[in-house]
């Protein structure tokens, strides 16, 4: 007597994103997929209402939406994402929902577009790109001076960087390889506040005080939120400068804008915000007075490259 077969039903929220991933099951078992572009939040909770297998990138399942009400039937969701902060993680523990992520899908992509936002801030493309447009450098015959930073000094040159990682993932990981290779010194950091700092890591208050580039590469949690702010800010170096690549809310934005207006530190990198899509009316990063800062950002794009169809 054969086996019954069992299929499954997946449904993919945000196909605009990127190839769905192929989904490897046993030979009993088969699946039905239906793929949205696009989903507004509105659109989320009819559309999973008979989801098994759940495929997102960066649309938030809260507890509501990942109550048995909404999604009865949900057992797995696939984050095409090394994060997963938009997933309520202890509403599915408590209704045992699996979730999967994609470590290191964007390794490469992510850390190349750090080391672009560090030369970028560092050689402060885009004030010199904005100006030479303008004709200012015709005008004024040099613009020499848009380099120098508040002291009048010239920019570092890596082999005089000291980077400073926190969060030492597969990305974090690669971007310190990448550092070395263009001479720089790199520092691993510890945890905030821990007092036992391992043998290969730097203590964290340290690397702040020792960093001319400061790269953040850790998850967004409880315990990582606002990891930066003034008190951190303050203990940096005048000619440092903020690398984000990782989540938006680990450095308070607020913070960092007073800290850029203030000279405490030389300039930053942001491809993450706090509150995404960021315009103008939610976040500090993006509002008026922010123009003439050296605050380079991208909008969450670290990730995009031709890359490999995900396995899961």
């Amino acid at each position: 007597m054969g086996s019954t077969s069992i299929c499954h039903r997946i449904v993919a929220l945000e196909g605009h994103f990127c190839d769905i991933p192929t989904l490897r099951l046993p030979e009993s078992h088969s699946y039905t997929i239906t793929v949205y572009d696009k989903t507004p939040v509105s659109e989320v909770a009819p559309r999973i209402k008979d989801a098994e297998i759940l495929v997102i990138t960066t649309i938030r399942l809260n507890a509501e939406i990942l109550s048995e009400s909404c999604s009865p039937h949900l057992r797995l969701i696939v984050a095409m994402a090394s994060g997963t902060d938009c997933i309520d993680i202890e509403a599915c523990k408590a209704r045992g929902i699996m979730v999967c992520n994609s470590p290191r899908v964007n390794t490469a992509a992510v850390s190349e577009h750090a080391i672009a936002l560090y030369f970028a801030a560092r050689r402060k493309m885009v004030a010199l790109h904005e100006a030479t447009r303008r004709n200012q450098w015709k005008e004024r015959g040099t613009l020499m001076g848009l380099m120098k930073d508040t002291e009048g000094k010239a920019p570092l040159t890596c082999g005089e960087e000291v980077m400073g990682i926190i969060g030492y993932g597969a990305i974090g990981r690669r971007i310190a390889e990448m550092a070395k290779m263009l001479g720089m010194q790199v520092l691993i950091s510890g945890r905030k506040g821990s007092k036992d700092c391992p043998i290969d890591r730097t203590p964290f208050g340290e690397v702040l005080k020792k960093s001319t580039v400061l790269v953040l590469g850790l998850p967004r949690m409880k315990e990582t939120t606002n990891l930066i702010s003034i008190p951190e800010l303050q203990t940096m170096r005048r000619d440092a400068i903020i690398i984000n690549i990782s989540r938006g809310g680990i450095v308070n934005e607020a913070a960092l804008v007073v800290a850029l207006k203030e000279n405490l530190i030389a300039g930053a990198g942001i491809d993450v915000f706090e509150r995404e899509p960021a315009g103008i009316e939610n976040t500090p990063l993006l509002e008026e007075d922010v123009g003439d800062l050296n605050l380079t950002v991208t909008p969450h794009l670290a990730w995009y490259a031709d890359t490999r169809p995900i396995s899961v």
